[in-house]
């Protein structure tokens, strides 16, 4: 059985990530212990709400260094709506750019959109390579609520990031792979099936 810890930095649906990630079968732990987060076979970092406050939790907490550490080691790790957010280098939400992690290319931004936030059941475009929604039917649907979203997708490939995209007026990044480093900016935990299937597919390969 795979561990998994659920990082708890203040952010996030703790609670709901925490019952769909043990619905495949792994041991999670919801827990701000780094030494748990760093020995953990996975890690997934949630959050909610704004940029600034998720990124404030995780130096608050001292998270940044184990996060990066365990990419560099190839220790998988799973970001999910403002966690998989936080991952990119900056994050720009009311004129206010916040330094995040680093670990992808490019900034957050705000969507370009004639309804914000962008919130309900929407497909997405999944490239032959994907490894975490290889198989899933065309117009299988997740469960997003954002308002702002990674869109420079030309920095994602160049850094050779498997790229799976949704549109909202237009397109942005809804699903990245990039070796131990998997994001999300849909909830899998309320993706119902579709979710479940994402889930499963990481744990296992832990």
């Amino acid at each position: 059985m795979s561990s998994v810890v659920i990082l708890d930095y203040g952010s996030g649906n703790l609670r709901s990530a925490e019952r769909a990630v043990a619905r495949t079968g792994a041991d999670v732990t919801v827990t701000d212990d780094l030494a748990a987060a760093a020995d953990a076979d996975g890690l997934v970092v949630p959050g909610v709400g704004a940029y600034a406050a998720c990124m404030a939790g995780i130096e608050k907490l001292g998270a940044g260094p184990v996060i990066a550490a365990r990419v560099a080691a190839g220790r998988p790790v799973l970001g999910i709506c403002v966690g998989m957010q936080i991952l990119f280098e900056t994050g720009v939400e009311h004129g206010v750019e916040t330094r995040g992690l680093g670990l992808l290319p490019g900034a957050v931004t705000k969507l370009a959109a004639r309804r914000i936030p962008h919130m309900g059941w929407n497909t997405v475009s999944v490239p032959a390579e994907s490894v975490l929604l290889g198989g899933l039917p065309e117009d299988t649907r997740f469960y997003f609520v954002h308002s702002y979203a990674a869109q420079n997708l030309d920095a994602l490939s160049e850094a050779g990031a498997t790229v799976t995209t949704a549109a909202h007026d237009g397109p942005f990044a809804a699903v990245v792979e990039h070796g131990a480093l998997s994001a999300a900016q849909f909830h899998p935990e309320k993706s119902a099936d579709a979710g479940y299937a994402l889930l499963r597919t990481w744990v296992s390969r832990l």
